[in-house]
């Protein structure tokens, strides 16, 4: 009887985790294609349109499976992930906020000592220079990557994998479709991944880099009650980041390098079972 029940928790897994990858790549995709095979890329407003609604796949995948798969009692909880700010210990603020705009920083200077070329800082001095854009910018960044990929990829993805799988391997998991995911706006003609160039050694860096993210990711999220929300700033900080500055291939390099340091440290000062001091909350 216990093996049954074994039986159909793996399977109610499984469909669960594939019932998502389908649904988030099936409408993100959908959206994506079209855009890539268009001659005019995000210059064409139906373009930016169709970039802008697929980055809700995951958004769609997490919050239906979610009511799909889950009671009202993890319903409930999925919300309450999302908007509970308590579930953010003081202490993690440091972690979610500061570490990616320093390792930025430090590749953007390796950068710079290398090729003898400052970072592209059109953006930052664009939005500098008109302050009542600013909140307006923030919250399109908000709204074109962090709340809606977050509710997915760590709202509902990242518990299905740690079912089975410790937080390490989930994370990596979870960090392959996750850059996988990404591939069709290489080319799209405008946005952040197309100016990077498809296989090109900055796409390399990118991916590994996405990877990398991933068990960031995971670690922040564990140690903080499973905080969508966490995830959400986290995400914020990394493409706001992106979107006011910017460096050639060597930055790119050396943040996947940074990053890798700091991956390397967060996986021997915590245990690769859980990326955690303390077992995660519920995980249904």
């Amino acid at each position: 009887m216990y093996g049954a029940l074994q039986d159909s928790m793996t399977a109610d897994y499984r469909s669960g985790l594939a019932g998502f990858v389908v649904i988030a790549f099936g409408l993100s995709w959908l959206c994506w294609i079209p855009a890539a095979l268009s001659d005019v890329g995000f210059s064409s407003s139906w373009v930016r349109w169709l970039g802008y609604a697929g980055a809700l796949g995951p958004a769609v995948a997490g919050i239906a499976l979610t009511y799909r798969t889950r009671d009202e009692k993890g319903r409930v909880d999925y919300w309450a992930r999302v908007t509970d700010f308590s579930r953010i210990r003081r202490r993690w603020w440091i972690p979610i906020l500061l570490p990616y705009p320093l390792a930025t920083l430090l590749a953007l200077l390796c950068d710079t000592a290398v090729t003898g070329v400052g970072p592209n800082l059109q953006m930052a001095r664009r939005v500098l220079s008109q302050p009542s854009s600013i909140p307006v910018f923030m919250i399109w960044i908000l709204l074109l990557g962090p709340l809606p990929e977050e509710l997915g990829w760590r709202g509902f993805a990242l518990d299905q994998l740690q079912r089975n799988w410790s937080a390490l391997t989930s994370s990596l998991i979870l960090g392959f479709i996750w850059a996988v995911w990404h591939l069709p706006l290489f080319f799209v003609k405008g946005s952040y991944q197309h100016n990077l160039g498809f296989g090109s050694l900055s796409f390399w860096s990118y991916s590994v880099t996405v990877v990398e993210l991933s068990v960031l990711f995971t670690w922040i999220y564990n140690n903080n009650a499973r905080s969508i929300l966490a995830a959400i700033l986290l995400h914020f900080v990394l493409n706001l980041t992106g979107s006011l500055v910017q460096g050639s291939s060597v930055a790119e390099v050396a943040r996947a390098m940074l990053l890798a340091a700091a991956v390397g440290f967060v996986i021997c000062a915590w245990t690769p079972q859980t990326l955690s001091t303390f077992r995660p909350r519920d995980r249904r």
